[in-house]
């Protein structure tokens, strides 16, 4: 039986230049802290494939994760990402979480250019 509704994000961005990759890392994993922590947030993972940085987070509405998406330390991240690399985000609500090869599929095939 499914769950309960949940808001999915999806996340894939792609490092455009090899000296980028170390403001990236620092601020996904500034990000990746304060999501684990934020108020509404139940799962966040990131995962590499195919040269792809993933991240997932779910929680428990949209409007949760909105609340976490404009403040420090993400808001730095969004405002450093056009400079540092190229993505698409996909948001949907969901009774059941998607594992890794659907995230994959579910970004390439719904994905929105990240802005």
């Amino acid at each position: 039986m499914p769950g309960p509704k949940v808001y999915v994000s999806i996340t894939g961005l792609r490092i455009k230049k090899p000296w980028h990759v170390f403001e990236f890392y620092r601020l996904a994993a500034a990000s990746l802290r304060q999501a684990r922590t934020a108020k509404g947030n139940l799962r966040s993972d990131v995962k590499k494939i195919g040269g792809v940085h993933h991240t997932i987070t779910v929680w428990e509405s949209e409007q949760a994760m909105r609340a976490f998406m404009y403040v420090e330390p993400h808001l730095s991240a969004i405002r450093a990402f056009r400079r540092i690399a190229s993505g698409k985000t996909f948001g949907f609500e969901a009774r059941s979480v998607p594992d890794w090869e659907e995230v994959h599929r579910l970004w390439h095939a719904r994905g929105q250019d990240y802005v």
